[in-house]
């Protein structure tokens, strides 16, 4: 899988309604007495707005992530990635996204699609980490 598209962040504010009670998936009922506050999508997705970028995703190596081909992925460069973060690395000129795990002194990329096969990082390899992954913003 790969990503493209690096935008850097436009801070803007759009304050929408968001509401006191959780929606249920059954029957539908009136919520507009329920109204909280106001909810600003830039509070809730991003921590560090000048270390933030967003990244357009292509491929379908994360699929068991809930990443899809398409997708805005919402990465901070300032969180240290640790073990089983979703990361946006650079290995050897080419940009992924993938899960990151750490053992026994090895470092993998691993895909969430079984048809994709694990990247073991060696010392002869380039690599470095972009981001970590901390939202998926995904149409439906």
């Amino acid at each position: 899988m790969k990503v493209n598209s690096i935008h850097p962040i436009k801070k803007s504010n759009v304050a929408l309604p968001i509401y006191l009670e959780s929606i249920k998936a059954g029957f539908p009922s009136p919520a507009d007495d329920f109204i909280d506050k106001k909810l600003d999508l830039n509070d809730l997705l991003i921590k560090h707005p000048v270390a933030t970028f967003f990244v357009r995703v292509s491929g379908d190596s994360m699929l068991g992530a809930g990443i899809h081909t398409g997708d805005i992925l919402v990465v901070d460069r300032a969180l240290e990635a640790v073990n089983a973060n979703i990361v946006v690395a650079v290995i050897n000129g080419e940009l992924t996204v993938k899960r990151l795990r750490m053992a026994r002194g090895k470092v993998t990329l691993m895909p969430e699609n079984i048809h994709y096969k694990p990247i073991e990082i060696t010392e002869n390899d380039d690599f470095s980490i972009w981001g970590v992954v901390t939202s998926v913003i995904h149409r439906v």
